[in-house]
């Protein structure tokens, strides 16, 4: 199951059917399944809260991906500042919908064993997240 909730900023407009079956789709091409999944959508301050609390990191982030995955069954809480996810959508002139995408699947992506810890897994990570978005349809 695929949960969407909004802590302290309004739920965006979301097809939430076809967001899960892409969810569904991309995570199948890692030879996995989904479990349960929440995204939490939330404010900058929340988010920086949840990343000093949980991983001792005193920024301010656009996602923070708690895994609970066992075997390939991907189980986790994605937690994503909407304000962040506004603010590089009009850094990398983007629309809020692309930009929201984006982060959606890389909450997924890191579910699935993708990192991003070095710039050579941050360029792969891109391109993951691009072919992911081509799939994308609604």
């Amino acid at each position: 199951m695929i949960q969407y909730i909004a802590e302290e900023v309004k739920l965006p407009t979301l097809s939430k059917q076809t967001i899960n079956r892409w969810i569904k789709e991309t995570a199948a091409l890692y030879g996995k399944r989904t479990g349960e999944i929440a995204y939490i959508f939330c404010s900058d301050k929340r988010i920086l809260e949840v990343n000093k609390q949980y991983l001792n990191h005193d920024y301010y982030t656009d996602i923070i991906t708690f895994d609970y995955s066992e075997g390939t069954i991907i189980s986790g809480d994605i937690f994503i500042s909407i304000e962040t996810v506004e603010s590089n959508a009009e850094k990398f002139k983007v629309s809020f919908d692309e930009e929201l995408k984006r982060i959606l699947i890389h909450g997924i992506l890191h579910l699935c064993g993708q990192d991003d810890k070095t710039p050579e897994m941050r360029t792969e990570m891109t391109r993951k997240e691009n072919q992911a978005l081509e799939m994308y349809a609604e």
